[in-house]
């Protein structure tokens, strides 16, 4: 909702503040009072063409200022977030343009600079302007089908299409990369296999690389070990004959002593004895240290070419890894890996069909949601096309035709809302075509036709701009016409069943119109040779009832006129 506007230096005038509050205002004057100018200074301020005849005369610059109290749930939000544009929500948003006479521009939001282009976007969302010269909104074409959607309370349908549409389009972008995937698999496939023959024919185990290399250190020190053993072995060699040629010596010795007559039991005899067991335990270890050096010899003796064949396992296994860019630890690994991923593109096949069976599943998903979109619409086109005419003859235009063309779209031009053409289009006289709104050759007739098209929008709780503004839409109609135009704002402006009406703003000409209004601005021109400025006032119920005599009477009011517009008033 527009909640004020505040101008400076725009043409005739030099400074003005205006409130706005809800519901249908009225703006009334005399020709050439001005009344276009304030819509020009709402639209220079909502981002409409400004050039530097907006400046008043003597002016360095003009300035207009629009403040709206936009609902939480506006689009106008979404906007500010895709512009980067700093806003909250419980506070007003306020749009601001500068006009230099030298024909520069500046635009503000939220006392943030932007590009007017912003504005403008902002103004389409907030506003819609119908009048002799445009027609903001209807005109364009994109917003019948949300109008349509609207009025026939479609917001399943469409939500349904909508998801159909991201699920069609999520299981394309599968199928494609899965396509991707196969168009690189063939030259992957080939190298893949290559790979892993490699692999395959080394086999390489877990810490293979170190035990090699033990094992060839070891072999590298097995030929001078093996020396050195033989050297103990030779040792060892007639130890045990000459220590079994002493045992017999100090046996013959205590047979000598014990025959001569020594006590068995004496000293010479047991210290022979001793001695021959101490040499027998000689005998002994010998036996078992000589045994040990044998195995000790038997342990270092390997193959003849175990040596070569391990370091030529080693070079294998460190080559290969070389050329795969990995270390030797890695290569059973690897070896898992090529295998894993050569498995998953020989079957990428049938994931690609089931992929392309999911994506035929998902469109004909999204054929079946928008054929019924369609046909919804259609039904609700037949609909919105019955209420409009229904309108049309007390405004006036019970020549014209409207109809809603529900047309479908190519494929390839199908989206999330469907595949659908949505067009309003009218024929102003029998027998001639139907075209866009805009071949409506009067801009009194469009303003009137877009009321029509309001009226009939609202009365189903179609979606309504929150502020719409007519501009003598009342123009070459009078007496029960300009009453019929004057009703059917009062209607969209009204709140009835706790819906909230719009708010309009209307420049009139007929009393009727400007009866029906909850607040009325009277524009007038005053000043001297000199100098001419426009104001504008509020008026209250009795300066309301003084102006509306005025717009029936002229110049002269009358008690007849007064009493007129009183009736009226209360109508």
């Amino acid at each position: 909702m527009l909640i004020g506007l505040q101008i400076r230096d725009v043409v005739l005038i030099e400074s003005l503040d205006l409130s706005v509050g809800p519901g249908l205002t009225a703006l009334t004057g005399e020709t050439g009072a001005g009344k276009s100018i304030i819509l020009d200074a709402l639209g220079l301020a909502t981002g409409a063409r400004g050039d530097a005849g907006l400046v008043r005369r003597g002016a360095a610059q003009a300035a207009a200022t629009a403040v709206f109290a936009p609902a939480p749930s506006h689009p106008v939000w979404a906007i500010l977030d895709d512009k980067g544009l700093a806003y909250a929500r419980d506070e007003d948003l306020v749009l601001r343009r500068t006009l230099s006479a030298d024909g520069r521009s500046r635009a503000f939001v939220n006392d943030q600079a932007t590009g007017v282009g912003v504005l403008k976007e902002l103004g389409e969302a907030l506003l819609e302007v119908h009048g002799q010269h445009e027609t903001v909104g209807l005109l364009d074409a994109r917003t019948h089908r949300p109008l349509l959607d609207a009025h026939g309370g479609l917001a399943t349908e469409a939500a349904a299409v909508a998801a159909a549409w991201r699920g069609w389009r999520e299981a394309r972008s599968r199928v494609e990369g899965l396509e991707a995937d196969a168009a690189r698999s063939a030259a992957e496939i080939e190298d893949l296999t290559f790979r892993l023959s490699e692999l395959d024919r080394l086999d390489p185990r877990e810490g293979e690389e170190t035990r090699l290399a033990e094992e060839r250190a070891i072999l590298g020190a097995a030929e001078k070990a093996l020396a050195d053993i033989a050297a103990a072995r030779e040792a060892f060699d007639g130890l045990g004959g000459r220590t079994a040629q002493a045992i017999r010596a100090l046996e013959r010795a205590r047979e000598r002593a014990t025959t001569a007559g020594a006590a068995a039991d004496g000293p010479a005899v047991t210290r022979l004895a001793a001695a021959a067991e101490a040499l027998d335990r000689v005998l002994v270890e010998a036996g078992e240290a000589e045994a040990a050096v044998d195995a000790a010899a038997a342990a270092f003796d390997f193959e003849p070419d175990r040596l070569e064949k391990a370091e030529e396992r080693l070079f294998d296994l460190r080559g290969l890894a070389r050329k795969l860019g990995v270390a030797v630890e890695a290569l059973p690994g690897l070896r898992v890996e090529f295998a894993a991923r050569l498995r998953a593109i020989e079957s990428a096949d049938e994931t690609l069909k089931a992929a392309r069976a999911d994506l035929a599943a998902a469109r004909d998903a999204y054929a079946a949601a928008a054929a019924a979109l369609s046909s919804a619409r259609r039904e609700a086109g037949e609909a919105l096309a019955a209420a409009v005419m229904a309108e049309l003859a007390p405004l006036r235009l019970d020549k014209a035709r409207f109809r809603v063309a529900v047309e479908p779209l190519a494929e390839d031009r199908a989206g999330p809302a469907g595949q659908d053409r949505v067009a309003f289009e009218i024929a102003t006289n029998p027998g001639a075509p139907f075209g866009d709104l805009g071949a409506i050759a009067s801009g009194g007739e469009l303003a009137r036709f877009a009321l029509a098209l309001k009226a009939a929008l609202a009365a189903r709780g179609g979606a309504a701009q929150p502020l719409m503004i007519f501009d003598e839409v009342d123009q070459g109609v009078g007496g029960a016409v300009a009453d019929a135009v004057g009703l059917r704002l009062k209607r969209l402006a009204s709140s009835e069943g706790g819906k909230m009406g719009a708010q309009v703003l209307v420049v009139t000409h007929s009393p009727q119109v400007a009866a029906r209004a909850e607040a009325h601005w009277r524009i007038s021109k005053a000043g001297d040779a000199d100098r001419t400025r426009t104001a504008v006032e509020t008026l209250s119920s009795a300066e309301r009832e003084e102006e509306i005599a005025r717009m029936l009477a002229g110049a002269q009011i009358t008690d007849a006129a007064r009493a007129a517009a009183r009736a009226l008033m209360e109508a």
